[in-house]
């Protein structure tokens, strides 16, 4: 049996360890790791790790083989003997400077030796005073200490991840929360960097391991009739299932990639129509120029809001018509190309002009309008057509109309069920705000989805992208599964790596494990 084992071993290190062992050292190489998986990097670090700036208290964080020096020089306990602080408890200490022996603050030292730390190596945590000569004396003195120097930007965290404290997803997820200016932000961010994600594609990745390392192991022992029948059965209906749930979660409209930016609303309509004044009402402020003169919005002006918890990157744009000006002419033509980019659409009307129209017209009129305002849909080479974004309709300027003149636009538009969701209001008077607000709330919950109900969203385009390139590698195996098992096999792997690339492992012993735990080889 041990005979038939180490045979066993040596046939399937010839076609593994070619193809899966080399590019796990290339990805080390590439990654900063050595061909073992060990880090590296073996000196000490530190940095300010809270905001800049005046502050009631400032974190100084040091990580690194040399931590526990650096906390027993700057607390003038520089003998091995004298214990450092309780693990993960705050102690009350003076700081002094390691050369000058001048005293630079009182304040909290925290000791967290590794594995048991942020980085996975020995850290120290200093907890002073937040002014800007407190801080900057306690990291000269910590840059005056051999074997540290200042952290590059990221550094800590790049060493959580080689440390295997966090996958790439949990990263991203707290550089995502560090950087969320919403509460729904906030939500998305804190489900990523908790696990969320990368356990969904964890997940996925083990399943994937397994039906490689079923069909590697066909491919070399199944002449011998050391295999189970029914393999590659089993391993077509798991790589289909597989395929679905990927699909499935490429199929989200994006809505965790637009929380995570920001949902891409524009104000569009004719000159006139009131959208420079909507824009100021959204954002609370004189953003763009409010003037009785059509055409005196040239240029989009961005500004960025909260709405409902939501972000939004808000557009207001030229009024559409046609000019002789060049310089207008170019406003208009950058308004429909952001209208085309847009999530969002608020297709704003100058109310008091429908007035004029038979009421029978009014949906035609509405009609005509929108059609000026909204793209065409266009084929592509992706996705097949591109269709116009979602559509608000602000019927502007209510003041301007009687209460019959109101009743009959609203009940127009409440017989035809094609129209978009409309909404009357004045920005003069403020009249309708609250209802438009409400429907614009709605609308941007609808585009970005509740982060914290259903499986967890897909927050990036390079997941997006190493998904899709996943679906291509599986695709192969369905191709080439009749005809050349070693090219299905090659998909499968290539999959495996697609997938592996968003969170930041793949091992190749891991699928030699899989193959002798799974089979009763040698039997």
């Amino acid at each position: 049996m041990h005979c038939v084992i180490g045979e066993v071993r040596k046939r399937s290190s010839t076609f593994l360890a070619r193809t899966l062992r080399c590019s796990a050292i290339k990805r080390a190489i590439s990654d900063g790791l050595d061909a073992t998986g060990e880090t590296s990097m073996g000196e000490t670090i530190f940095a300010l790790s809270s905001g800049q700036g005046k502050c009631g208290v400032a974190v100084i964080r040091v990580s690194g083989p040399s931590s526990a020096l650096a906390l027993r020089r700057l607390t003038a306990r520089a003998a091995a003997s004298q214990s450092l602080p309780t693990p993960r408890k705050a102690m009350l200490r003076t700081l002094i400077h390691p050369l000058s022996k001048e005293m630079l603050d009182r304040g909290l030292v925290l000791w967290f030796p590794g594995p048991h730390s942020f980085t996975g190596e020995d850290s120290a945590e200093f907890h002073v005073h937040g002014g800007p000569a407190v801080i900057t004396g306690v990291l000269e003195a910590l840059g005056s200490l051999p074997d540290l120097r200042p952290a590059e930007a990221g550094e800590f965290t790049r060493r959580a991840f080689h440390a295997g404290k966090l996958d790439l997803t949990e990263v991203e997820g707290l550089g995502d929360l560090i950087h969320a200016e919403t509460q729904a932000q906030r939500r998305q961010a804190l489900r990523q960097m908790g696990g969320d994600l990368g356990r969904l594609y964890h997940d996925w990745s083990h399943r994937l391991k397994r039906c490689l390392a079923h069909v590697e192991a066909y491919i070399d022992f199944s002449e011998g009739d050391l295999i189970e029948d029914g393999v590659l059965n089993h391993v077509d209906e798991s790589l289909r299932l597989l395929q679905r749930e990927v699909e499935d979660h490429l199929s989200d409209e994006r809505k965790g990639e637009r929380l995570r930016s920001g949902v891409q609303v524009v104000i569009a309509g004719a000159t006139n129509a009131g959208k420079s004044s909507l824009l100021n009402m959204l954002c609370q402020r004189p953003a763009a120029i409010v003037s009785p003169v059509a055409g005196t919005t040239r240029d989009v002006v961005e500004t960025c809001v909260d709405i409902g918890g939501f972000p939004v990157l808000l557009s207001d744009t030229a009024g559409l018509r046609d000019t002789q000006d060049s310089v207008e002419r170019e406003g208009v033509r950058r308004a429909r190309e952001r209208v085309r980019q847009a999530d969002l659409a608020l297709v704003v009307v100058d109310s008091s002009q429908l007035i004029t129209h038979d009421p029978q017209h009014i949906a035609s009129a509405l009609d005509t309008y929108m059609a000026d305002v909204l793209p065409s849909p266009s084929p592509t080479t992706d996705d097949g057509m591109v269709t116009p974004p979602r559509c608000l309709l602000v019927l502007n300027k209510s003041d301007l109309l009687s209460e019959e003149q109101q009743q009959c636009i609203m009940g127009v538009l409440a017989e035809r069920g094609d129209q978009p969701r409309a909404c009357l209001m004045s920005c003069h008077t403020s009249g309708g705000v609250t209802d438009f607000l409400f429907l614009l709330k709605d609308t941007v919950k609808i585009l970005c989805g509740d982060p914290l109900t259903g499986g967890p969203s897909l927050t990036q385009a390079r997941h997006r992208a190493h998904l899709l390139e996943c679906l291509r590698c599986l695709g192969q195996y369905q191709r080439y599964r009749d005809l050349d098992l070693a090219l299905a096999a090659e998909g499968v792997r290539l999959g495996l790596t697609a997938l592996a690339r968003i969170t930041g492992r793949v091992g190749a012993e891991e699928i030699l494990d899989i193959i002798f735990r799974d089979f009763c080889i040698g039997k």
